[in-house]
């Protein structure tokens, strides 16, 4: 299960784009919070709160504890804007959690072991990571950060699909339940065969390019 993760917040109640340009100058993000049959909330976070959170995978993945003047709530992010080349965060949206209601998340996928694997150690070989996440449906209590994958036996020429991840207790991976043609790979162990141009064996003669026959010419009469 994730780590608990709490954001602070002020509730707001000047809106639109004016108010949400002087939020901004004042080193805010103003914010939305939505769902669970409740009104949505307006709200502001002091940016460096997004800025250093938003570095971390479990700001993404985890459900967090939004404290809003003190009371908490349960949420996802579940939408974000940012500038284009600052670093400077626009705009959140959070969705509120019901407890007691599956919720589906993408979570990251960590890969392990792939140094020490025959795979990792045997030249010409490349191990693809097809998938960095992965969509996964449970109970907020039960949301892991992250899901691992060790790769301390990975061979040449092994592949590796969705339904052999080893999942937390009560997880699900939302793609296996459209069929068996969304069992797709994760990892791929190929093995790459370069291509060498053939080089004549010592003493051995190349056969000469035939010289082009002289065009006859017409005879002038």
């Amino acid at each position: 299960m994730s780590k608990t993760h709490e954001i602070k917040a002020q509730s707001r109640k000047d809106e639109g784009k004016g108010a949400s340009r002087r939020l901004r100058h004042a080193n805010f993000v103003p914010a939305v919070v939505y769902g669970a049959g409740q009104a949505p909330q307006s709200i502001q976070i002091v940016h460096n709160t997004i800025l250093l959170a938003a570095k971390h995978e479990w700001f993404f993945s985890s459900v967090l504890d939004l404290n809003i003047d003190g009371k908490v709530e349960k949420v996802l992010v579940r939408d974000w804007q940012k500038h284009p080349f600052k670093q400077l965060m626009m705009h959140m949206d959070f969705l509120r959690v019901n407890e007691n209601e599956a919720i589906r998340v993408s979570v990251p996928l960590h890969f392990l072991n792939q140094e020490k694997s025959a795979a990792g150690k045997t030249s010409g070989v490349v191990v693809s990571h097809n998938l960095t996440e992965v969509e996964i449906s449970c109970l907020p209590k039960d949301l892991p950060e992250f899901i691992e994958l060790d790769l301390g036996e990975l061979n040449p020429g092994d592949i590796i699909h969705l339904s052999e991840l080893k999942l937390p207790p009560n997880v699900e991976i939302v793609a296996l339940h459209l069929g068996e043609s969304h069992d797709i790979p994760v990892v791929t162990a190929n093995t790459v065969q370069e291509e060498v141009d053939e080089v004549p064996a010592e003493g051995e003669a190349v056969a000469p390019v035939a010289a082009a026959a002289p065009a006859k010419k017409d005879d002038k009469k």
